[in-house]
């Protein structure tokens, strides 16, 4: 699973990976990157993506799933981790005060 890190202001970072590539790919990828005009970062995530949606494509779809198709404990770990990012993105505040706020009076008791 890859690292998340916070940035100065607290916000996560998009998730990042490690990679050890051989000299020889290193310097393959560098080439691509400088021919596209990229960083070597940013080659290797759209190779990596152009990579990961052409295996996508290959395989067949898969059969519906199941509610919880991993159990109920993943389930509830994969909540629990969509929570917390949901904290770590902070709360959202309101745009001003609602325009129109009306009071109703309550029936009388006669």
């Amino acid at each position: 699973m890859p690292t998340r890190q916070t940035s100065s202001s607290g916000k996560p970072k998009s998730p990042r990976i490690q990679v050890v590539l051989p000299e020889e790919l290193c310097a393959r990828l560098a080439a691509l990157a400088e021919s596209e005009s990229r960083t070597v970062s940013n080659m290797a995530k759209v190779l990596i993506q152009q990579g990961v949606e052409r295996l996508e494509r290959q395989r067949p779809p898969e059969p519906a799933a199941a509610p919880y198709p991993l159990g109920p404990a993943v389930a509830a770990d994969r909540f629990r981790r969509e929570l917390e990012q949901q904290e770590q993105a902070g709360t959202r505040r309101l745009r001003g005060a609602p325009r129109r706020l009306r009071l109703r009076q309550p029936p009388s008791a006669s």
